[in-house]
């Protein structure tokens, strides 16, 4: 019997709508940060959908060393919790090393484990037992039923607030492709299962010091999953995708989300 977990004033899994998880894929700047999120909480209300507000303060696994990462912890933390309180969202950040939990947790809602870090026992227990609840992204190259250790690892803690996030499989060289199969098996855990849309059209390190992608791919792929039953639909968006400093190629436009959130619920009730 799947699990549903509840975040603030959010349920996610269970019979409920499938939650939304956006933002951009790096905290760029203030300015940006603090648009995005708006126009995300404004485009909930409207569509009345639960929405996170995710956005990264560090990415620490990028292609190349000049690679922007982001203002980093301190700054990076200070414009969430800026969101946060003004805005009154729910918070979805991932994390890249043991001495950042205590500081991060303080601020965020969902811990989230990255993909190349989910079998770090340590650090995933350390996550787990900063009592948040956690977001594991399944590593590329983990099977789906793989992902049940992981599991075990965060609730041996205690904490059963957890959530799974399907992110695709390396096909070959710079590629990945995704197995919807991999939603149903994943929540045969107890526990609900997100797909990420726009890193399952990445192309990995396929642009040499960089990964490309395909972001038109993203909205057929996130259909797809909510068909399969997944709980909820990440995605990682920007006002100009092409400017953007970090995964522009499978970043969604702003100005698209409306209808293809409206395409998704559609699909949800179709199938219920």
């Amino acid at each position: 019997m799947k699990n549903s977990i509840k975040v603030g004033n959010i349920t996610i899994g269970g019979d409920n709508p499938p939650v939304i998880i956006a933002g951009p894929c790096v905290i760029e700047d203030k300015e940006t940060t603090l648009y995005i999120a708006r126009y995300l909480k404004e485009l909930a209300q409207k569509l009345d959908i639960s929405l996170i507000f995710k956005a990264s303060y560090d990415k620490a696994n990028r292609t190349s060393i000049d690679s922007f990462r982001g203002p980093g912890l301190a700054a990076g933390l200070q414009i969430l919790d800026q969101i946060k309180k003004d805005l009154g969202l729910v918070i979805l950040s991932d994390v890249h090393s043991i001495n950042e939990i205590d500081k991060a947790a303080k601020v965020l809602d969902i811990i989230q484990i990255p993909a190349f870090l989910c079998r770090q026992t340590d650090f995933i227990l350390e996550i787990a037992r900063a009592g948040k609840p956690v977001n594991i992204k399944k590593g590329q190259f983990l099977a789906p039923w793989d992902i049940g250790n992981v599991v075990e690892k965060i609730a041996s803690t205690g904490n059963r607030n957890i959530l799974i996030t399907e992110r695709g499989a390396m096909f070959g060289y710079n590629n990945l492709v995704v197995d919807f199969r991999s939603i149903q098996i994943m929540q045969d855990t107890g526990y609900p299962v997100i797909f990420d849309a726009t890193h399952s059209i990445q192309l990995p390190g396929g642009a040499g010091k960089s990964s490309g992608g395909d972001r038109k791919f993203a909205p057929v792929l996130a259909k797809a999953a909510v068909a399969a039953g997944a709980d909820g639909i990440f995605m990682e968006v920007h006002p100009d995708p092409d400017k953007a400093l970090c995964d522009g190629p499978n970043s969604l436009p702003l100005d698209g989300l409306y209808d293809l959130i409206k395409k998704l619920m559609a699909v949800r009730k179709a199938i219920s």
